[in-house]
């Protein structure tokens, strides 16, 4: 195919995506959202005018049964048709699609995959939940994640305990095995809290701290105790002390708690395994017929599990989360939480989400609670639980099958998240799909709330994955404009590397900042900035105007402002959008170059690997 044939093929591409019709759980699209159970909800679909269509229908699924809605034309004009319905919001999760009949369509369902030309089930529907989604400070921060003991240390934590082996700042961790849990680097609440210069430079908007609770590892996720902090860290009043710092800076403070399990050293455990009799016996699965005679995570005897059956348990649990809240924590991120409240015959997650969300924002009103999952989520968020999750599966993992660098670690190439099969490669369509698979059938709070993030202490550096800074600031732009909250894990934005999960805990060079990629830093800075000032990006719709194999462009819209974004894993044809379907005369600059409009269209750059970002005018 010439030159020219690839062209006029890349600007059909373009053209017949933003022809199709459109909706999203945003602001555009959902006019009207009731505040209560059995209100009615105002909605509407974008139908652009090169789709012809003679019906549009609205199909929602009230008390185990179908309610069908004639839509409407709302408004013309600009190019496109919005066609408006209601419906009674009669559940406290209401699905909802639309059915589009005659003209250029025929036959054809909008769900959350996007225009479907045959029937379809109602697990990737839009979904519909009433009340208030979460809190706004939440949606417009970046979350950045500290590992306690790697982070910064003051000096005053003590001696190391007899569990612990000692290592010199700036060191690696201890290769794979059970043993790097007791690499200690010596880390404390006053470390972070002495730098939270740099925090406040990066311009974050909260802090997620990994446990703080004491243990007998440096993970800490074996607590003995959910009292207190670890007198390592520096006690209670070094968090206290870290909380009240952040908060005069603007900055919140998230915890890290295991509602699945505790650590074996536990309080609780230690009083119950001891005697039939305790107190707290019902707290955990004691069975004579298990191998350790009690049910822990994934069989590890160190991490006893809890029994969320037990009303003594949640009693206490939630005694914990309202005592950390008054003392200062805006949220918990929640260990696991796709097992907490799951063994055997017993499904109570949603009951214990339910319960942690109403406990948390009657005593702190804009608290936030994020769910460790990765996997697929989707049925665990419904509106009235977890606010968002960790989200792995729906971006993560296809950024990494995108962006990953050729030659892979053992690591990666042979064994990537539980598959014996390796890190595949993903072009920008399957990049594109699993993004959107993973927003349907999920409340549109809850993709914003979630947490979207390119690495963690539980995963290789993504530095390490691209290969390249280059690939990387591609990973970082997705992640600063896709619908969700970004999470940084802390070196980041230095570049620090590692290979698999314990390996990326390595500890902040803070003393060696000839080490620091100080270009990738500013990057960081950069485009943490413009999230957090974008109306668009914490608040609005997406939309897909062009994909392909290296490149993939999307819209991010509310009524005030509307951004383009282009990604690109390596040099390609220039891509060519209508003006008209973006309904712009121009596109203003505000990260990577500038696009060229001429006869009707926009051509985008060509380069790669790059990020580039246009405010659309």
């Amino acid at each position: 195919m010439s030159a020219t044939e690839l062209a006029s093929a890349a600007d059909a591409l373009g053209a017949r995506l933003l022809a199709q019709p459109h909706h999203d759980g945003s602001a555009r699209y959902v006019l009207e959202r009731p505040p209560e159970l059995g209100g009615e909800a105002v909605v509407r679909l974008r139908v652009p005018s090169g789709t012809a269509v003679d019906h549009v229908v609205l199909r929602s699924f009230v008390d185990g049964e179908i309610r069908v809605a004639e839509a409407e034309v709302d408004e013309e004009g600009d190019g496109e048709t919005w066609w408006s319905a209601s419906f009674e919001v009669g559940n406290p999760v209401t699905p909802y699609r639309w059915l589009l009949a005659g003209g250029d369509v025929g036959y054809a369902w909008v769900n959350g995959l996007g225009v479907v030309r045959h029937d379809v089930p109602d697990a990737d529907d839009f979904v519909m939940t009433p009340g208030d989604g979460g809190p706004e400070w939440h949606l417009r921060s970046v979350v950045y994640e500290i590992f306690s003991d790697r982070f910064a240390s003051s000096g005053a934590g003590g001696e190391p305990p007899p569990w612990a082996k000692p290592m010199e700042w700036g060191s690696r961790p201890t290769g794979r095995g059970w043993q790097n849990q007791f690499d200690f680097y010596g880390g404390d609440l006053r470390g972070i809290e002495q730098h939270l210069d740099h925090v406040e430079r990066l311009g974050v908007g909260a802090i997620y701290l990994t446990p703080f609770f004491p243990a007998g590892s440096t993970h800490r996720y074996d607590a003995s105790s959910f009292d207190r902090v670890d007198p390592l860290l520096g006690g209670d009043e070094a968090l206290r002390s870290l909380a009240r710092a952040s908060h005069e800076r603007g900055i919140r403070v998230i915890g890290d708690l295991t509602l699945n399990h505790s650590g074996a050293g536990h309080e609780w455990f230690t009083r119950s395994s001891g005697d039939e009799a305790a107190p707290e016996r019902s707290y955990y699965f004691f069975d004579s017929s298990l191998p350790d005679g009690y049910a822990s995570w994934l069989g590890v005897r160190t991490l006893p599990k809890l029994n969320w059956a037990s009303a003594e348990l949640r009693a206490a649990a939630l005694a914990v989360v309202r005592r950390w809240a008054e003392e200062g924590l805006d949220g918990w991120r929640i260990d696991v939480a796709n097992q907490a409240g799951r063994y055997r015959g017993a499904d109570l997650t949603h009951e214990l989400a339910r319960a942690v969300r109403e406990v948390l924002v009657a005593t702190r009103g804009d608290g936030v609670l994020i769910a460790e999952h990765a996997h697929d989520f989707r049925r665990d968020l419904r509106g009235d639980g977890w606010h968002g999750t960790m989200n792995y599966a729906g971006f993560l993992r296809p950024v990494w099958a995108w962006l990953r660098r050729g030659e892979l670690s053992p690591d990666l190439r042979e064994h990537f998240w539980g598959f014996p099969v390796g890190l595949h490669r993903f072009d920008g369509g399957q990049v594109a799909a699993t993004m959107r698979a993973f927003r349907a059938g999920v409340p549109w709070d809850g993709t914003l709330h979630s947490w979207v993030l390119l690495d963690s202490h539980d995963t290789a550096r993504f530095s390490t994955v691209a290969g390249s800074r280059a690939r990387q600031l591609v990973g970082v732009g997705l992640q600063m404009t896709t619908p969700g909250v970004p999470m940084v894990f802390a070196g980041d934005e230095l570049g620090l590397q590692g290979e698999w999960g314990e390996d990326a805990r390595r500890t902040m060079p803070w003393d060696a900042p000839e080490t620091w990629d100080e270009e990738l830093l500013a990057a960081y800075g950069r485009l943490i900035a413009l999230r957090r000032s974008s109306e668009a990006l914490a608040h609005g719709g997406i939309r897909y105007a062009f994909v392909d194999g290296d490149v993939i462009a999307y819209l991010r819209e509310t009524g005030k402002e509307r951004l383009l974004c282009l990604a690109s894993r390596a040099p390609h044809e220039p891509v060519r959008l209508p003006l008209q379907a973006l309904g712009c005369r121009a596109l203003e600059t505000l990260e990577g170059a500038e696009a060229h409009a001429a006869d009707g269209l926009v051509t985008l750059p060509a380069d790669g690997p790059a990020f580039h970002i246009w405010r659309i005018v």
